[in-house]
């Protein structure tokens, strides 16, 4: 079981002002503490509070990513993107990779101890650590939770190296520590806008702040001395993947401050498969047959379209004066690796 490393917290560790929830546990989290909050942006979800034993997460060797280690100090997210690539990992808990993941979040409580503890350990080197390359760390219960402070006073403390990819404008909250971190380490901060279509935005990805708002932070962040670079993830085929919502979306990354753009075609991997394909169903029915075509039986873009997408986005970069990311600065592939696929499964 991927999460026989997790146990409840001890008792009285827990935030101030909650209401006690009483839905059964996921078999995967026996003990933990289940809790529902009286506000309305927690309707309807649950919070389980868990003691990690572990925080930071050695990338497999396999991975074609830049970096080697990751902290994830939530699991599921309400940010509620239908086509998040994370969902899958929900299904290790005994919840499902659709309702379950948006309403029902994993708190690692002890997030910014263990941090501490394991950075101080005489095995760790000091090497960067990822952070939002799973579940963002600046969804919705990031404020009441309070985790990343925490975990940002002790990579500034240790000065590790870091970086960290959202959607939430909430990262504007840490950006002192963020600051105080940059003096004595590398920082790098990455923001997450797929497209600027307001009415997109509210069918697709609802939970999120609005694409401008995102862009605002982006501002702010660059106004604060930061490289921000965007990845413009993900693009939609056949809603967002036009000449103009590219140019619109690349004018308005430009004219935030960001210091790249960086192109990333949506993907479908088991579980985000699914719930996108019943979203694309409800809201774009008469799109299925086009995802038939392109997809098929995998989870990414054929190589063609990923090529001709990039190429018409870098155009656009150029237009408007953007260069590619530099290296760090975004943190994904532009083209994701396509591994050997064993599901075979039918979009819609």
């Amino acid at each position: 079981m991927r999460w026989d490393h997790l146990s409840a917290p001890p008792d009285g560790a827990v935030p101030d002002g909650p209401a006690p929830a009483a839905p059964p546990l996921p078999l995967a989290l026996p003990g933990a503490v289940a809790r529902t909050f009286d506000t309305p942006g927690f309707a309807g979800m649950t919070f389980y509070e868990v003691q990690a034993k572990s925080i930071i997460n050695r990338v497999p060797a396999s991975s074609r990513m830049s970096f080697m280690w990751t902290i994830n100090p939530y699991r599921g997210c309400s940010h509620a993107c239908s086509y998040c690539f994370a969902r899958g990992t929900h299904t290790y808990l005994d919840l499902d990779a659709g309702h379950d993941f948006d309403t029902k979040v994993v708190v690692k409580v002890n997030a910014g101890e263990l941090v501490r503890r394991e950075l101080a350990a005489p095995r760790w080197r000091g090497e960067h650590i990822a952070m939002g390359t799973n579940v963002d760390p600046y969804q919705r219960a990031e404020g009441r939770y309070r985790l990343m402070p925490r975990i940002l006073s002790a990579l500034r403390d240790f000065a590790n190296p870091f970086s960290i990819l959202t959607k939430g404008t909430l990262i504007l909250r840490d950006l002192p520590l963020l600051r105080q971190a940059a003096e004595v380490t590398q920082v790098s901060v990455a923001m997450s806008v797929g497209f600027v279509d307001e009415r997109m935005w509210r069918s697709v990805e609802s939970g999120t702040p609005s694409p401008r708002r995102r862009l605002d932070a982006v501002r702010a962040l660059t106004d604060a001395g930061f490289r921000v670079s965007v990845l413009m993830a993900p693009i939609l085929p056949g809603l967002t993947d036009t000449d103009d919502s590219i140019e619109a979306t690349v004018a308005a990354i430009a004219a935030a401050g960001a210091a790249s753009v960086t192109p990333i075609p949506l993907h479908l991997r088991p579980g985000a498969r699914e719930w996108y394909a019943a979203w694309l169903a409800r809201e774009f029915p008469a799109l299925a047959p086009h995802y038939r075509r392109l997809y098929g039986r995998g989870s990414y873009l054929p190589k063609e379209y990923q090529r001709e997408v990039t190429a018409r986005v870098r155009m656009a970069a150029r237009r408007h004066g953007l260069d590619r990311a530099g290296p760090g600065e975004a943190r994904q592939p532009e083209a994701p690796p396509v591994p050997p696929e064993p599901e075979q499964l039918t979009l819609l």
